[in-house]
């Protein structure tokens, strides 16, 4: 059997693009499979390997959004798992949207949110040769400041761009007290677009992908 990576995440994984100029497919609003991390990472690890696109936006780690529903990854992280098992690596990449202002979590709480939710995957019954838990947490890049300007600002709401700087370091706590990898996207140079300054750009998926197929094979 291939070796199963499910990649869980939101607008970023599901491959969001919201620059036409972007991507080749722009009246889709979406990266194509040429494109998208998730389909360049099974291009270039191979046929041994399945990627898994488990990508929603507006996705948050734990937090029930007001507005839109089924957005925590909490609640359908049992299912989502089971149905993907055996489970070799889990790549979890959330937590743009939990810096919403309405959801009312500081850097703090979206730290403890992913802790809780790499907790939860660690006790389910996925996992593969062994049934060790095997988990990658990717923080994204902070937000950009000129989201303040922008057609999303009021969607995201005050203090999104302040939180999310702080986001990398609270998800490195948490991916130690978890005994999860961890990788920050925005060290490996990967930035968002100039429209609303929290997806990322086309370079930056095939940046991610590049990185990632380096690792991935190490921690299988």
């Amino acid at each position: 059997m291939k070796k199963h990576i499910v990649c869980l995440g939101d607008s970023n994984t599901h491959g969001y693009c919201p620059d036409p100029s972007d991507c080749a497919d722009g009246a889709l609003s979406r990266f194509n499979e040429e494109e998208r991390w998730t389909c360049l990472l099974q291009k270039q690890l191979g046929d041994a390997y399945l990627v898994v696109e488990e990508g929603l936006s507006g996705r948050t780690t734990v937090f029930d959004d007001p507005v839109e529903e089924g957005m925590a990854a909490l609640p359908c992280l049992y299912a989502i798992l089971k149905s993907h098992k055996p489970v070799d690596l889990l790549i979890v990449m959330l937590g743009t949207n939990d810096t919403k202002e309405r959801l009312g979590a500081n850097a703090y709480v979206i730290g403890k949110g992913m802790e809780r939710l790499l907790e939860k995957a660690r006790s389910i019954d996925c996992w593969g040769p062994g049934g060790k838990p095997n988990i990658l947490l990717i923080a994204p890049p902070a937000i950009g400041e000129g989201l303040k300007d922008s057609d999303v600002a009021e969607e995201m709401g005050a203090g999104a761009v302040e939180k999310s700087r702080q986001v990398p370091a609270r998800f490195q706590a948490a991916a130690e007290e978890t005994g999860a990898r961890f990788l920050d996207a925005g060290a490996l140079g990967c930035t968002f677009n100039q429209v609303d300054f929290m997806h990322l750009t086309r370079a930056s998926h095939a940046r991610l992908a590049e990185a990632l197929a380096k690792l991935v094979p190490e921690l299988l």
